[in-house]
């Protein structure tokens, strides 16, 4: 059977497989970027639980992924909790990570300035910091959204579903058509994702200044 015969076929399995996907990455990463943004935020004014905070970060990320999910798997049960929970824990880094330097990497002038005319501690925040950091945390968001996109299709392993079910189950009955029903629809996700993001990146990126006369 060809794999066009086979999408005839199955088309409806393969959408389903996509709609659990798209809803276990979507519902991962804002979850994620609920949790990060504001620890990252808050991590800026306490360097000494940044680095405690980043680096616990850091060794979660360094567990392989069938580990974590195993881990989900003990703690949970089957089903899409664990997989959200695991997943949550992989996107987290890289947006705490984005949002803390994004903002401590502000040049200390345009702070001053805003204390200079009155803003408050808050108005620095949101009106300054954030709008200024706002690039590195649209980047960090970004990575995450792609790497969680990816290993997502490990999900199904846990009874988690999503386009992971048609990618193992091809896997075990040698079945080329169901492993790319599952591979393919990730693979465009991940870089329809990336691509979206990336133009909300640089909408918010400042654009320099032109001074006229300027070649």
């Amino acid at each position: 059977m060809s794999f066009a015969e086979y999408l005839r076929q199955n088309g409806s399995d393969v959408l389903e497989a996509l709609k659990i996907h798209v809803q276990l990455s979507s519902l991962s990463i804002l979850i994620a970027v609920l949790i990060a943004i504001p620890t990252g935020i808050i991590l800026t004014r306490h360097d000494r639980a940044a680095k405690a905070v980043l680096a616990v970060a850091g060794i979660i990320q360094t567990i392989p992924g069938l580990v974590m999910l195993g881990m989900g798997l003990m703690l949970f049960g089957l089903g899409s909790k664990p997989a959200v929970i695991v997943l949550v824990a992989y996107a987290i880094l890289p947006i705490i990570q984005n949002t803390y330097t994004g903002i401590k990497e502000i040049d200390i002038l345009y702070i001053e300035a805003a204390r200079g005319i009155g803003m408050s501690q808050s108005q620095i925040l949101f009106k300054v910091e954030i709008p200024l950091g706002l690039p590195a945390i649209v980047a960090g968001i970004r990575l995450s959204v792609v790497y969680i996109i990816s290993w997502a299709t490990l999900a199904a392993l846990i009874g988690a579903g999503g386009l992971g079910d048609l990618i193992w189950t091809g896997l075990s009955s040698y079945d080329t058509n169901m492993i790319l029903a599952g591979a393919i629809p990730a693979s465009i996700l991940s870089i329809i994702a990336g691509l979206v993001i990336d133009l909300i990146h640089r909408a918010v990126t400042p654009k320099p200044m032109r001074i006229k006369g300027d070649a």
